[in-house]
């Protein structure tokens, strides 16, 4: 006949050697058909459609091109100072807590406990009816030394296993490192979204800040027509009506430059605050300083296919993860359908007194298995498993649409970018014909074929195209800048997580 040591190790052992089931389904990648070029997928005209391929080479730092330093350098400060980053990061250092206290339920539990009372029970209490029963005539005494108060010692450890017979804690470590996964997106989620933000608030910083310089040169060459035609009208060679529209050309042109001031402002402190500072912080690091104008090429879209949009949009990697967490979660509560056992037992020493409390004889202990079997709850756990599944496919559904989300994203940007970069170069064409043409006009004044008026009004025609022409490069660079937080960070230099 087996004794209980050895039914309770035989129940052990076949506990183990079952505790390899994994119930629920297990997660698999979604895939989304994608073509082979960005302008396979294009809405709207086809001379907005990226080409096929670029001659570009992939920029190893994409901020990098736009040949900026300060640029660089506002970019490094907001991705270490800025307030939505460092809560990103506070969310996936949460994240990977809980996945750590998720993993714990896998190990032995271990616990210790010590304590010492004074107590006394009662003369008509439960324990008395034994005494009364069996006491006879020594009952008083007994109920005396009964209700006599006593120092009770007592101290111990217990362990407790529970085996995961079903994969419970394995889909529940599954749900929480999709947790992790979903805040690690996340992050560099909102890294990008800061860095992009901060490159189109310099752009159009520095956009503003060359354009009152422009403003006021062609204020400058107003007035300056102001005071021929001033002069013309006092010597009868004009009417004043001419006079009148050129100083009505002045107010105009003096008038743009308090909307400029304002631009310049706003655009400072959008920085500042992304860059986590105070207004007024950033001023001298952001005086006007002149942007090299520079012929952008178009990114070698290669880098982001739409059959690779999932691996660099943080946004499609943080629904991937949740549909993760949505399908491991079903596991989860599958597993709760079927029986749980805890292996446990416990050690102690216990002591009327403490003279004897360290003797061999105090001790008490236990051990063996214990079955936690349900059995009827009213379809509680049956419901449960009909929401995780509803979940699933909600968290299913949901993907695809953030996919779709990105590719519009991406074809907008594309769209924007193209168009940007071809009316940049017809304003480079008209600033440069506007440059020949006053050109011509000094020539003609140095012939003595006509009047230094003729030349002041190219000069302003010139000065006019480069105002059209500095707004252009300032699009052409914040299209950039969406185009590459479109098409995901992956390259993007200060993108990453602790």
């Amino acid at each position: 006949m087996l004794i209980p040591g050895r039914l309770i190790l035989l129940f052990v052992l076949a506990t183990l050697a079952s505790g390899c089931t994994v119930v629920g389904p297990d997660f698999v990648a979604p895939t989304t058909a994608a073509s082979a070029h960005w302008s396979d997928r294009h809405g709207g005209a086809d001379a907005l459609a990226a080409p096929l391929a670029s001659s570009a080479a992939p920029p190893t730092d994409r901020w990098a091109v736009f040949g900026d330093p300060e640029l660089i350098r506002l970019q490094a400060l907001a991705l270490q100072a800025n307030a939505d980053v460092k809560s990103a990061v506070l969310r996936l250092l949460q994240a990977r807590v809980t996945q750590t206290t998720v993993s714990a339920q896998r190990g032995v539990q271990v616990a210790a406990q010590g304590d010492v009372s004074r107590q006394r029970q009662s003369e008509f209490g439960s324990a008395s009816r034994l005494v009364n029963a069996i006491g006879g005539a020594s009952t008083p005494q007994l109920l005396n030394m009964l209700s006599s108060p006593f120092t009770l010692y007592q101290a111990g450890f217990d362990a407790s296993w529970e085996p995961d017979l079903w994969g419970r804690v394995l889909r529940s470590e599954e749900a929480a490192q999709a947790g992790t996964d979903e805040q690690q997106a996340a992050l560099r989620q909102v890294q990008l979204g800061v860095a992009a933000e901060l490159a189109r608030a310099y752009f159009a910083l520095r956009a503003a800040q060359q354009q009152q310089r422009l403003t006021q040169d062609e204020l400058a060459s107003a007035q300056e027509i102001e005071g021929l035609l001033q002069a013309q009208f006092r010597n009868g060679l004009a009417d004043e009506s001419a006079l009148i529209r050129q100083r009505s050309q002045v107010a105009a042109v003096h008038a743009l430059l308090p909307a400029l001031l304002a631009q310049e402002a706003q655009a400072i402190n959008q920085i500042t605050l992304l860059c986590g500072t105070e207004p007024g912080s950033l001023n001298d690091a952001l005086a006007a300083a002149r942007m090299t104008h520079t012929a952008a090429a178009l990114p070698d879209l290669r880098l982001g296919l739409p059959s690779e949009l999932a691996h660099r949009r943080p946004d499609v990697a943080a629904a991937e993860a949740r549909l993760h967490a949505a399908t491991a979660n079903i596991g989860v509560a599958v597993a709760d359908l079927y029986p749980r056992i805890t292996l446990g037992a416990d050690f102690g020493l216990e002591s009327v007194g403490s003279a004897r409390f360290g003797d061999w004889g105090s001790r008490q202990w236990t051990v063996g298995p214990s079955l936690n079997l349900p059995v009827w709850d009213q379809g509680r756990r049956r419901s449960t498993i009909t929401l995780r599944k509803l979940q699933q496919q909600e968290a299913a559904v949901a993907y695809q649409q953030v996919v779709l989300k990105a590719w519009h994203e991406v074809d907008d940007a594309i769209s924007t970018y193209v168009a940007e970069t071809q009316r940049e170069t017809r304003f480079t064409e008209r600033a440069r014909n506007a440059q020949e043409e006053a050109a011509l006009a000094r020539a003609r004044r140095a012939d003595g074929l006509t009047s230094y008026l003729p030349v002041l009004n190219a000069a302003v025609a010139v000065i006019d195209a480069q105002r059209d022409l500095t707004d252009s490069n300032a699009r052409v660079r914040t299209a950039l800048a969406a185009l590459y937080k479109a098409l995901g960070d992956d390259g993007a230099p200060g993108v990453s997580a602790p």
